[in-house]
């Protein structure tokens, strides 16, 4: 098993500013660290992948899509703008030297239709991610792509709809992810749901039900590690969580209280509850 922490704990832009940062996670014994990636700049890419290779770190990282560039929009123009976004990022990745890139990559975060998905939109998605997916295979990162809970998404939000969706695209190069926070509200059994996604797995976010340290909260998280074990997986397990250190994250995010003592309390703890739980 590999373990991370998604750096939007404390920014949306990894920058040379935070070596330390990146030095710290280290130390605190990490493989590697989850890079917010929003633009597709691969001169910063590259700068990025430098970063952690002098911290002695790998790296994954995370996107979204706009309603500017959404997969399923009716606009031919949008659904364009979706596979260019993607592909620069895919780009941006492989500059980085990120294996994985994983998000919620099917639809527009937020954006919501007032009405279930429709054939038409998978259809869209489908399309859309099956060009995209090549583009990865051609650069070398893989694509994980996540269900998100009804309250920030209506387009995918079960394990079940997530693997099936990645099954639908049949691309060696793209897979599907889970997430613990997301299937705390969506899924019954987590471990059914982990064992139907088995063979598209290919991250796992670990994410208390209140977004902080992991272990501290109400995850079903003997159901969750049997889960994995029981399918085989020793891939990433990735910490995301958010706090109110960077306030446009923590409204998109419904952070409005403090949840843990501090950051470091957080990755320290929630790297041994990690590693307690999956060794």
């Amino acid at each position: 098993m590999k373990y991370g922490l998604n750096l939007l704990l404390w920014t949306p832009e990894v920058t040379a500013d935070h070596a330390p940062l990146l030095a710290d996670i280290k130390r605190w014994g990490y493989d590697g660290a989850e890079l917010p990636m929003f633009s597709g700049d691969e001169a910063a890419g590259k700068a990025l992948g430098k970063l952690c290779d002098d911290a002695g770190l790998a790296r994954t990282a995370v996107t979204v899509c706009t309603p500017e560039n959404n997969p399923i929009s009716p606009d031919a123009t949008v659904r364009a703008a979706a596979t260019d976004h993607l592909k620069k990022i895919l780009d941006c990745c492989a500059a980085a030297g990120a294996e994985t890139l994983c998000g919620p990559v099917h639809s527009a975060l937020g954006q919501f239709s007032e009405a279930s998905r429709t054939e038409e939109e998978w259809k869209r998605a489908v399309d859309v991610l099956s060009v995209v997916a090549d583009h990865a295979e051609d650069v070398g990162v893989t694509i994980a792509v996540e269900a998100i809970n009804r309250f920030e998404c209506y387009f995918v939000n079960s394990q079940q709809e997530v693997a099936d969706f990645a099954a639908a695209i049949d691309k060696p190069a793209l897979g599907c992810m889970y997430d613990t926070f997301h299937a705390n509200i969506e899924e019954k059994d987590p471990a059914a749901a982990l064992r139907h996604a088995a063979s598209q797995l290919r991250h796992v976010h670990i994410s208390e039900n209140d977004r902080s340290t992991p272990g501290e909260g109400q995850i079903r998280w003997e159901e969750t590690f049997a889960g994995l074990k029981e399918i085989g997986y020793d891939g990433w397990l990735v910490i995301e969580a958010f706090g109110l250190a960077l306030p446009q994250l923590a409204a998109a995010t419904r952070i409005w209280r403090r949840m843990f003592p501090s950051e470091e309390h957080l990755a320290v703890n929630g790297l041994a509850f990690m590693k307690k739980h999956s060794s």
